[in-house]
């Protein structure tokens, strides 16, 4: 199987849970843990549906994955249809999760230099499905996008 298909793979389910929260009313983020290639949990940022502050894809990915040994975070995989945010950066590091495959970083551009100087592999697919989905979604609700990345 090429690189490229691989990853594909790998991305599928948190495009879908960013679908489904697009449909759901909230902010259309998904996420995705894998380890070796097996699928851990999945996630949507959930901050609307549950009134939950905290509730990013990512954060309820890993919640949804359940609670892992420190060597199983250690040889995981983190897919995200956006790229992460401060909290949802310092999960990642805090768990010490080596390599995050990013959708798209062009409606939000977290801190994927501090990954990357952690010694995080960052993966950047420019996915155009992830960028117009995100796109639908300012349009539809700017200023639960700017409460969401906190401005």
């Amino acid at each position: 199987m090429t690189t490229s298909k691989y990853l594909e793979e790998l991305f599928a389910p948190a495009l879908t849970e960013a679908q489904k929260g697009f449909v759901e009313g909230g902010v259309p983020i998904g996420s995705a843990l894998f380890l070796e290639g097996t699928l851990l949990g999945t996630g949507r940022n959930q901050r609307v549906q549950q009134n939950d502050p905290i509730l990013h894809a990512e954060m309820h990915c890993l919640q949804q994955a359940g609670r892992q040994s420190a060597d199983i975070y250690r040889r995981s995989t983190l897919v995200t249809t956006l790229s992460p945010c401060d909290m949802c950066t310092g999960a990642i590091l805090l768990y010490g999760i080596p390599r995050v495959v990013i959708g798209e970083n062009q409606t939000f551009l977290g801190n994927e230099e501090l990954l990357r100087s952690r010694g995080v592999k960052v993966v950047l697919l420019d996915d155009p499905a992830s960028r117009a989905l995100m796109q639908a979604f300012i349009a539809r609700e700017p200023a639960l996008w700017n409460e969401d990345i906190g401005e």
